[in-house]
């Protein structure tokens, strides 16, 4: 691609010049564009599939605290959600990996499940399936499209 020259001082900027301008901007916009890895597609039941730019979608990532060295009950449940800060367009694609903060066998022994996801927050349980005392958190990952 070729190099606008730099304009003297007090240079009367000219016909050609504006349009050496607009020629160096219209080449870059086409070696942006022609890149195919810049594009990403999503599908979800209530969409199907949509193609977008990968710098038009919108990713949430955000680590949500459960318990801080509290005693739980093998069986029983929490109820959590998430809000998002943004609502999305259509309903995001919501990963949730459960993070054993205390590092001990009853934060191995949980289990994080989606209970359901709307383009503004998403509803989950985490189940403990051991006694004892757990520190957890939750990685939220969301991605979509933005409103």
């Amino acid at each position: 691609m070729a190099r606008v020259p730099l304009p003297e001082r007090g240079q009367p900027l000219d016909v050609a010049y504006i349009y050496s301008l607009a020629t160096a901007i219209n080449d870059l916009a086409t070696q942006v564009n022609a890149n195919s890895t810049n594009e990403s597609n999503i599908y979800t039941p209530t969409m199907g599939y949509q193609s977008i730019k990968t710098g038009d979608m919108t990713v949430v990532g955000y680590t949500q605290q459960i318990t801080n060295a509290e005693s739980v009950l093998a069986g029983t449940t929490k109820q959590m959600s998430f809000n998002f800060p943004k609502d999305f367009k259509y309903t995001p694609i919501v990963t949730l990996t459960p993070i054993n903060v205390g590092k001990n066998e009853y934060g191995n022994n949980v289990i994080v499940s989606v209970k359901e996801v709307t383009t503004g927050r998403v509803d989950y349980t985490v189940r403990y399936n051991a006694t004892g005392q757990v520190s957890l958190s939750v990685n939220i990952l969301a991605v979509g499209i933005p409103q």
